[in-house]
C-alpha cells in the first residue's frame, strides 16, 4: 500500500525523536552514577545516617522543584489540573521509587560496597522485560529479553569476585530492587499517560515520597551534625542530581518504553566501575572488562530493538 507523504516525512523526526530521548537518559544515568562516590563520601568521610542522608537530598529536591512550578503559570496550572485518580498514582510512584527505592539504596551502600550493591540492581531490566506486557501492555521482544539477560550476566561477570556483602546490605539491595522495578513500571505507566509537565510528575512524586523518607530517618536516626562539607554534598546531589536529573528522566519516558530506560539505568554498572577505577584506584582487571562489555552489548540490544520496532511500524503505516 503507497505511504502518505505525512507518514514518510514523520519518519526521520520518530527516529531523532527516539535517539534523543536515549541520550537525555544516558545524560541522566551519568549524573546518577557520579552520586554513588559523593554517597559514599557523605555515609564514610561525614558519617551521615543513611536514611536521613536520603531524605534531606529528596525534601531538598523537591523543595526546588516545588519552586520553580509556584514561578511558572503553565506549571501552576499543570499542578491545579491534576485530579484525584492522578493524584494517588503519582503519591505511590512517590513511596516506592524515593521513599523505598531510594532509602533501600542508600543503606546497601552504607552496609556493603557500593559496587555489590549496584549489582544487586542489574536484574532490573530483566524483571522489567518479564512484568512490563502483563502490567502496562508494553510486550518486549525476543531480543529484549536477551538484552536484559546480557545486562545481568554481565553484571555478575564483573564482580565475580568477593563482593563483601553483608546480611542488611543485601536484604536492603533486593527490597531496592523490587521496588525499582515497580517504580519503573509505574513511572512508565503515569508519563505515558498524562499530558502534564515532566517537572510537575516529578515535584508531586518526590514530594511525597521525600517527606515520607526523611520524617522515617529522623525519627529512626536522629537529627544529623551537618558540616560545610556535607552540606554543599546535599546540595549538589539535591539540585543537580536530583531535581534535574529526574526531571530529565521523567521526560526521557515520554519516548522509551519501560524496558528500554531500565536498561539504560542499568549502563550505570559500566558507568560505576569507570568512576571507581580513576577516583577510587579500582581498576577492573581482564575479568571487569569481559563483564562491562557484556553490559554494554545487553544494554545496546534491549534499547535499540524496540525503537526500530517503531519506527518500522510508522514507516508503513497505511496512506
Amino acid at each position: 500500500m503507497p505511504q502518505s507523504r505525512a507518514s514518510t516525512e514523520a519518519a526521520p523526526s520518530a527516529r531523532t525523536g527516539h535517539v534523543g530521548a536515549i541520550g537525555l537518559a544516558l545524560v541522566v544515568t551519568v549524573l546518577w552514577s557520579s552520586s554513588w562516590i559523593l554517597i559514599r563520601v557523605g555515609l564514610d568521610d561525614e558519617e551521615l545516617a543513611p536514611l536521613t542522608f536520603a531524605g534531606l537530598r529528596y525534601t531538598l529536591a523537591a523543595s526546588v522543584l516545588a519552586g520553580v512550578v509556584a514561578s511558572r503559570p503553565s506549571l501552576r496550572r499543570d499542578l491545579a489540573g491534576v485530579g484525584r485518580q492522578m493524584w494517588k498514582r503519582l503519591a505511590v510512584l512517590g513511596v516506592v521509587f524515593f521513599t523505598v527505592t531510594q532509602g533501600a539504596q542508600f543503606v546497601a551502600i552504607d552496609s556493603q560496597p557500593a559496587a555489590t550493591s549496584s549489582l544487586m540492581l542489574s536484574p532490573t531490566a530483566f524483571f522489567v522485560a518479564l512484568m512490563s506486557g502483563r502490567s502496562i501492555r508494553e510486550e518486549a521482544s525476543r531480543r529484549q529479553f536477551v538484552g536484559a539477560a546480557l545486562v545481568a550476566i554481565g553484571a555478575a561477570v564483573y564482580f565475580s569476585g568477593d563482593l563483601g556483602a553483608t546480611v542488611v546490605g543485601m536484604v536492603a539491595s533486593v527490597i531496592g530492587l523490587s521496588a525499582n522495578v515497580t517504580g519503573s513500571l509505574l513511572g512508565r505507566s503515569v508519563n505515558r499517560a498524562s499530558a502534564m509537565s515532566p517537572i510537575v510528575v516529578t515535584v508531586v512524586s518526590m514530594s511525597v515520597g521525600a517527606v515520607v523518607l526523611l520524617v522515617a530517618g529522623l525519627a529512626i536516626e536522629g537529627w544529623p551534625t551537618l558540616t560545610g562539607r556535607l552540606v554543599a554534598i546535599i546540595a549538589w546531589l539535591a539540585v543537580v542530581n536530583t531535581a534535574l536529573a529526574f526531571t530529565l528522566w521523567n521526560r526521557s519516558l515520554r519516548k522509551l518504553a519501560a524496558v528500554e530506560s531500565s536498561a539504560i539505568n542499568n549502563t550505570m554498572l559500566i558507568q560505576i566501575a569507570a568512576l571507581a577505577w580513576v577516583f577510587l584506584g579500582e581498576a577492573p582487571g581482564v575479568v571487569g572488562v569481559a563483564g562491562v562489555l557484556i553490559v554494554s552489548a545487553g544494554a545496546f540490544l534491549t534499547t535499540v530493538s524496540s525503537g526500530r520496532r517503531r519506527r518500522a511500524r510508522r514507516v508503513r503505516s497505511p496512506a
